[in-house]
């Protein structure tokens, strides 16, 4: 057989090992006494908003298509793009030459008509007296009836002939007002003040006014701009009229446009399934630094707070609630902590009195409060306190009560050990366990 081998130690090996044993002991004494490292942040003041974001346009509020009423070709523009326009300049002019000689045709077929209307009031004239003598004559037996009945015929077609000649005259007027306000619109005049932002006709262009409206030029007041912002169907019903909003530009270099909703458009557009609705954004640009189609991000307010007390979001825990089928009273038959405040209340005077009540009032004044739980650090270890939460979004929060600027809270992870129970002594006791578990 063969005969296990036996390790031999010398006195320096010896000495090795309880050099190793003795380190350990050590550090591991150490790693008992030392104290745990949390990580920590104050509690500080200042502002907090909520706010929903949307992608939105710029476009002038108001803004007019100049088109041409009138088919021919564009003679002259005499404004161009970014210049400013009062309403009545004349901005452009198209060539008249059919135009003007229609005039001149229907002044020709006026005269001609008025001529003929000269000559039946003559023959009218005539007519109404050979009636006359014809009725002296026919009542003198003179002549017969029959040279009496032409006469008064000859009388009324007379006069007949002139009504139509008086109608021809009103309609050739029509047509030659008509084609006055054809020649002048070869004319094109501003019909608002404003810039020239866009010109889409050029000079010798031949344009067809038949079938649509050629546009020539486009004019916008440029001093106030309208922010058109996609809002999507999760946050329109959030968003009302006259709720205060901002908006940044992507060369702004951060610049904020405080402003109001005008109005959010009824009808959505849908793109790829996804309903946008548009809410119309108005804002003073006297300066005209904001230009039309730039890119806006919008951020409409739904809450905001100036000089809070702010904690990190990172440093709130939900209260914890006592386990099912416990000893204890079960989470459905607690009281709330408003009926438990009251009670103390009855109970008389107590060192907690001012706090239980201003947090009592404090929740009856935000309903909408959140009830949390944070870790304060005193004297080197957390202690639960129960606060109320506001307002709150990705990275911050705002403290109804619990917490006052300067308070060390805990952010991270924390094993909490709570000291010694006595009853004869209130103060061992760790905030807001005795009432919120």
């Amino acid at each position: 057989m063969k005969k296990l081998g036996i390790w031999k130690f010398g006195p320096a090996s010896l000495g090795v090992m309880a050099l190793i044993v003795a380190s350990g002991v050590y550090f591991a004494a150490a790693n008992r006494t030392k104290a745990p490292e949390y990580q920590t942040a104050e509690v500080m003041r200042g502002d907090i908003e909520i706010a929903i974001s949307a992608a939105g346009k710029l476009q002038p509020k108001n803004y007019v298509d100049v088109g041409a009423q009138v088919s021919g070709q564009l003679e002259e523009v005499f404004f161009e793009v970014g210049d400013k326009v009062e309403k009545g300049d004349l901005l452009a002019r198209i060539d008249e030459t059919l135009a003007a000689a229609d005039v001149e045709a229907d002044r020709a077929q006026m005269k001609e008509s008025k001529a003929s209307y000269a000559q039946q009031e003559a023959t009218l004239e005539l007519a109404v007296a050979e009636a006359k003598r014809a009725d002296t004559l026919y009542k003198a037996d003179a002549i017969s009836q029959a040279e009496y009945q032409a006469a008064i015929a000859a009388r009324k077609v007379a006069n007949a002939r002139l009504t139509q000649l008086e109608a021809q005259i009103e309609r050739q007027n029509s047509t030659l007002e008509a084609d006055l306000a054809t020649l002048e619109f070869t004319k094109i005049y501003a019909p608002m003040s404003g810039t020239v932002v866009s010109q889409a006709a050029l000079v010798g262009q031949t344009l067809n006014a038949n079938q649509t409206t050629p546009t020539i030029l486009q004019i916008a007041d440029l001093s106030v701009m309208t922010v058109e912002a996609e809002v999507s169907e999760a946050d329109v019903l959030r968003i009302q009229k006259q709720q205060d909003a901002y908006f940044t530009t992507l060369g702004g270099g951060g610049e904020r446009w405080t402003t109001t909703v005008r109005q959010v458009l009824p009808e959505p557009e849908v793109l790829n399934d996804v309903v946008l609705y548009k809410a119309l954004l108005d804002v003073e640009n006297d300066d005209e630094r904001l230009k039309t189609e730039m890119t806006a991000q919008v951020f409409f307010i739904t809450g905001a707070a100036e000089d809070a007390i702010l904690v990190p979001v990172a440093a709130l825990r939900n209260i914890r609630e006592r386990p099912a089928g416990s000893e204890r009273r079960k989470t459905n038959d607690r009281p709330s902590l408003m009926a438990a405040q009251a009670r103390d209340l009855q109970n008389g005077d107590n060192p907690e009195k001012t706090a239980r009540t201003g947090m009592r009032e404090i929740i009856a004044a935000n309903p909408d409060a959140e009830r949390k739980m944070v870790l304060v650090m005193e004297n080197g270890a957390p202690r639960p306190t129960p606060v109320l939460i506001g307002l709150q979004n990705r990275t911050q929060a705002e403290v109804l009560y619990g917490l006052e600027p300067g308070d060390i809270v805990v952010t991270g992870s924390a094993a909490i050990t709570p000291p010694k129970r006595d009853n004869n002594n209130r103060e061992n006791r760790p905030r807001g366990f005795r009432r919120l578990g």
